[in-house]
């Protein structure tokens, strides 16, 4: 057997183990910047804004004293729901654009 590899290799297998390499490194930098990266969604026509983080980790909540009604908590409740759910579809959304971008589409499981 070749020395590092199999036979017939050589040269091949060492370029593609850097190629994997090179691959994890831009995969790593990808997630981290579009971890730190915020993303915001906003339903009932901006009554109910939120923030993000590519980690999806909501950081911020933003009501319009209008949509605050007492009598009407529900309706409060369905357009926050609404807007988290669209702003964590955005960060999925660009993480797995930037990752395609990376691997080429290649599916990762992320």
């Amino acid at each position: 057997m070749a020395r590092g590899g199999f036979p017939g290799m050589g040269g091949n297998m060492q370029q593609l183990m850097r190629q994997a390499q090179q691959m994890q490194q831009n995969i790593a930098k990808v997630q981290e910047e579009i971890g730190n990266r915020e993303f915001t969604a906003s339903s009932g026509g901006g009554a109910v804004t939120v923030v993000v983080t590519g980690n999806r980790e909501l950081k911020h909540i933003t009501l319009s004293p209008e949509c605050v009604d007492p009598d009407d908590i529900e309706m409060l409740q369905d357009l926050i729901i609404t807007a988290v759910n669209e702003a964590m579809r955005l960060a999925e959304s660009t993480m797995q654009e930037e990752m395609n971008k990376v691997t080429g589409g290649m599916p990762m499981g992320f």
